[in-house]
């Protein structure tokens, strides 16, 4: 035959090929081509083409498949001639490929759907992208979908390409991603100096950037950031404020990965204060320490202060860091200090001495001067003062003074020589450092020869005094005296007596009164000075002395009577036989009453009333009572270790005997426990009430004869948790049903929590009756699990929690189709995604013409459409999508769709007769709905004839055609909307019978 150089090629078309050749010499009436699978030899598909055609293209072909294509030309005369090739078409390249780390450092999992059509199998090429370098190269199995990469770089960059293999073509697709950084580890943060912190890590190669971020913690503020490229292990952080705290923060990223690394705090170092000083202050033995504020911060300032060259510690204060002195009172006049400012930040200490200082000196105290008995002599004296030395100045009245310095230790100094009846004058002034105090002066005289040994004394006696002396020495002719009564200064008596008399007695004076006796020595016209005693006479005792309450919780009242005579004041005398101290007041003599505030409570007290007159005392009997008991402190009424206890506990302040605990319902005034406490116990558990109860509590302290009763307080007992939780769906809506049982005992109320599972979202809150059992929680997210916790409810107190879980029904899938992709074996089914959660879709696939469920898959809860492949051709089928949560589900509506139907196959025509044309062909697959027969005739191109016939036919034969004429026919398979035809074979009738024959 003619050869016609057939060749195929699918021009980068994966389910294409186009069928090229020579028209042969002298032309060709048309062209009727074939493909067939190779191997099976079953015909796929068949057509037709007219004179003057040389291509033809075959689609809706497998990718990657194997085919036997073959033309064959009708030549003139009925003669033909055929070729046949092999093909194959190119593969298609994989689906949905994806590369993942899952979060781990050195594995990448590769995954993909497989693709459509045939192939020999896949080949995996890796690649690290920094380096441009192949890692890994693999070849796997058709029927693989993942493989694993291990023994990668962390935090580093890869891209995979697949390539899908059929005989000598590839398709490849290719995908990047990253392996998960690895973590630096041992962050250490550690000061350099006072500006700057220096930071350190180890295992740094595992991250593509690391990024530090350093917090002033004083401030809130970031201070610094940092993004460092792969390998940095140290930092030095500058410019920083000095006694600082800082928190360090490391977090290692590489692509999308980002993993949080350890973290540090330090400190900076403080810098010392300046200008250390310690001067004297306005305040009488008081220092003030000040200095200047360094740069920076700190936490404190430590303040020390030293005492004398030897720098013994005296005190340490703390100030807060933005002080800048302090002043220390009470210090010991005429003393050396030096003080020490230590800044304080952390753990670290800058510190700044001060030079030495010295606190002014008092004057010396109790300074006399006197001529202890000699008229030729005085003796200054006085006691210690604080400081190096003394300055002492004396003169007598109108004459040039006399200056004289001592050390420290000597306390007196005698002046000899003195004339008697002179008037002196002595100043004594302590010097300390720098400072010298005031001068204490006082004068006095020498005397000339005195009167000796006067003195006055009552002798037991409240009525009368008597005095005595000793008489003078020389130069004396008698005495002159004066009595005088002290206070009044009133003159009582005169007497003038011989130098023979050394005693007389004053009588019918008055008792407890002071009198003062003034004499002197005469002699010729001159006096000598006047020698004096003074004396009381005997005071009387009190009467009618008592001691009562006066209600007052810390008080007592004392009454007595005034006796006769005078009284300088009263001396009263209160103690405890059950507390060492006593209470010990003076008043005046015309105060007959006093009231002791501020005494122990709940105590026995005893009361002594003494007369005072001078040197002399005269006490009364003993008088008692018993202060009030304190109602008790900080009764408190807490909730015990079982939910059937109370636990009462209070302060005790004073004495008292025993406490009495009453219990009673706080709704009632009937007390139902009332239980003994003695003096000392603090603290009671009440047990067998009732939970979740409402408890007035009150103690009376008793003292003596005298009750106190504390505060009410009120407590609850712990009420128990429901019982019986339950939490389940409303199928109407999208709610929980929450059921529970009533636990014994009582309470106010329930509270209940409720909070969605896997959310950042605070929890639900919501109260329900005493009474109630249950409650419905309305506007919940659809397939969603939530967690619900109740509490019983009394006064602040809950029980312990009861929590359950409950899921909510799911919403139905919306809007769901089934498409026809114009495929024989292919549906694709979408649907919306509905509101709320799941745990995935249950997608069922029904075949409606076996009546059967063909098939079922189980899809992720984001997915919206799935394509179902390797259907059967000309078949109806139904599709049901259904949200499943749990136990729960929510299916959408059924839909339908058929599959195209293939064309029928091996169709061939017949002429039985001269006006007949058999058809027959063989069904493919299930075969079809229906039939649909057409016959055309050639020359005309019209259509002679149809036939519909039902899915069971393979034959028929079209009559009342005309004898010898060439006929077109084609049979189309139908199903549903769809239908596919065969290629138009052409065949003649027979002529005439007669002209036959």
């Amino acid at each position: 035959g003619t050869l016609l150089n057939l060749s195929v090629s699918d021009h980068g078309r994966s389910d294409s090929l186009l069928l090229s050749w020579d028209e042969p010499e002298g032309g060709a009436e048309g062209y009727s081509l074939t493909l067939s699978s190779l191997g099976l030899g079953t015909l796929l598909q068949n057509g037709t083409a007219g004179p003057n055609i040389t291509s033809f293209w075959f689609h809706g072909l497998t990718p990657g498949m194997r085919y036997k294509v073959e033309v064959t030309a009708t030549l003139a005369c009925m003669e033909t001639t055929s070729q046949a090739v092999t093909a194959q078409t190119s593969p298609s390249p994989v689906r949905n490929l994806s590369l993942s780390s899952g979060g781990r450092s050195a594995v990448l999992h590769a995954s993909w759907v497989h693709a459509r059509g045939q192939r020999d199998g896949y080949h995996l090429a890796l690649y690290h992208s920094d380096s441009q370098t192949l890692v890994r190269n693999a070849s796997v199995l058709p029927n693989a979908s993942t493989f694993l990469f291990d023994g990668l770089l962390a935090g580093s960059e890869y891209a995979l390409k697949v390539s899908t293999l059929a005989g000598s073509s590839q398709a490849s697709t290719s995908i990047h991603q990253w392996t998960a950084p690895s973590i630096p580890t041992q962050l250490r943060l550690r000061p350099g100096s006072s500006t700057n912190l220096v930071a350190s890590w180890v295992g740094a190669g595992g991250a593509a950037w690391l990024h530090l971020a350093l917090h002033n913690l004083l401030t809130q503020t970031v201070t610094t950031t940092l993004s460092a490229r792969r390998g940095l292990t140290s930092y030095t952080f500058q410019h920083l404020h000095p006694g600082t705290q800082y928190w360090l923060g490391l977090s290692a990223t590489a692509g999308p990965y980002t993993v949080g690394g350890p973290n540090a705090t330090a400190w900076t170092h403080p810098l010392s204060p300046g200008n250390v000083t310690l001067s004297s202050s306005e305040e009488q033995s008081s220092l003030q320490a000040s200095w200047s504020t360094p740069a920076g911060e700190r936490d404190f300032y430590l303040v020390t202060l030293q005492e004398g060259e030897d720098g013994a510690l005296m005190r340490n204060i703390s100030v807060g860091g933005d002080n800048d002195h302090v002043t220390f009172h009470g210090l010991s006049p005429g003393k050396q200090y030096s003080v020490q400012v230590t800044a304080v930040a952390g753990p670290y200490r800058a510190s700044a001495r001060s030079t030495a200082a010295w606190t002014q000196p008092l004057a010396p105290s109790g300074v006399s001067l006197s001529s202890q008995g000699s008229p030729y002599s005085l003796l200054a004296s006085w006691e210690e003062a604080m400081g190096e030395g003394y300055v002492l100045a004396f003169s007598p009245m109108e004459h040039l003074v006399k200056n004289s310095s001592l050390l420290r230790g000597v306390t007196n100094f005698t002046y000899e020589g003195l004339r008697p009846g002179t008037l002196y004058t002595f100043e004594v002034s302590t010097m300390a450092g720098p400072y010298t105090s005031t001068p204490r002066r006082i004068t006095s005289w020498t005397y000339p020869l005195p009167l000796e040994q006067l003195t006055l004394s009552n002798q037991g006696h409240s009525t009368s005094l008597q005095a005595s002396w000793k008489a003078a020495p020389t130069g004396s002719t008698g005495y002159t005296g004066t009595l005088w009564e002290t206070k009044s200064r009133e003159r009582v008596r005169n007497m003038t007596v011989g130098n023979n008399w050394t005693n007389v007695t004053f009588e019918d004076l008055v008792p407890g009164r002071q009198y003062t006796l003034e004499m002197a020595a005469m002699a010729g016209p001159y006096r000598s000075p006047v020698r004096s005693a003074t004396d009381w006479t005997y005071p009387l005792a009190p009467a009618g002395v008592t001691l009562t309450n006066t209600r007052h919780p810390l008080g007592l009242s004392a009454f007595w009577d005034k006796a006769a005579g005078d009284v300088d004041q009263f001396h009263l005398q209160l103690y405890s036989k059950s507390h060492p101290a006593q209470r010990n007041i003076s008043v005046g003599p015309n105060t007959h009453n006093f009231t002791f505030l501020g005494l122990s409570p709940g105590i026995q007290y005893f009361l002594k009333v003494t007369v005072l007159a001078g040197p002399y005392r005269s006490s009364s009997h003993f008088a008692t009572e018993w202060t009030y008991p304190l109602s008790l402190a900080n009764v408190s009424v807490q909730p015990g270790r079982r939910p059937q206890e109370l636990h009462v506990s209070w302060v005790e302040s004073g004495g008292g005997r025993d406490h009495f605990v009453q219990l009673s319902v706080a709704e009632s005034l009937s007390i139902i426990r009332n239980v003994s406490i003695p003096h000392g116990v603090t603290q009671l558990d009440l047990e067998g009430l009732v939970p979740g109860s409402r408890y007035r509590v009150e103690i009376i302290s008793q003292a003596g004869p005298h009750r106190t009763s504390s505060q009410t307080a009120i407590g609850y007992t712990v009420p128990l948790p429901p019982l019986s939780l339950s939490a389940s769906p409303v199928s109407t809506a999208w709610a929980l049903a929450v059921h529970w049982e009533t636990p014994p005992g009582q309470r106010d109320g329930y509270l209940l929590s409720m909070h969605e599972e896997g959310s950042s979202a605070p929890a639900r809150n919501l109260e329900a009756g005493k009474d109630s059992t249950n409650v419905t929680l309305a506007r919940l997210a659809p397939g969603t699990c939530y967690l619900v916790g109740i509490w019983a409810v009394a006064g602040p107190y809950r029980s312990l929690p009861k929590n359950v879980t409950g899921c909510t029904v799911p919403a139905a899938p919306t809007n769901l189709s089934l498409t026809n992709p114009g495929s024989s074996s292919e549906l694709y089914t979408c649907w919306n995604k509905p509101r709320g959660g799941r745990d995935h879709y249950r997608v069922i696939l029904y075949s409606l013409s076996t009546q059967s469920r063909d098939r079922v898959q189980t899809l992720s809860p984001d997915a919206q459409n799935i394509t179902w492949t390797h259907l059967e051709a000309g078949s109806r089928f139904a599709v049901q999508v259904t949200a499943v949560k749990g136990s729960l589900e929510a299916s959408s509506t059924n839909v339908t769709q058929w599959t195209h139907p293939l064309a029928p196959a091996n169709l061939t025509l017949g002429s039985p007769s001269a006006s007949t044309l058999q058809v027959s062909w063989a069904a493919m697959g299930r075969g079809a709905e229906d039939y649909v027969v057409d016959v055309y005739d050639t020359a005309s191109s019209s259509r002679v004839g149809r036939m519909v016939l039902g899915g069971d036919a393979r034959s028929h034969i079209f009559r009342n055609l005309s004898p010898g004429t060439r006929y077109s026919v084609a049979v189309r398979a139908t199903a549903g909307p769809f239908h596919t035809s065969t290629p138009n074979l052409t065949h003649c009738t027979r002529e005439y019978d007669a002209l036959l024959a």
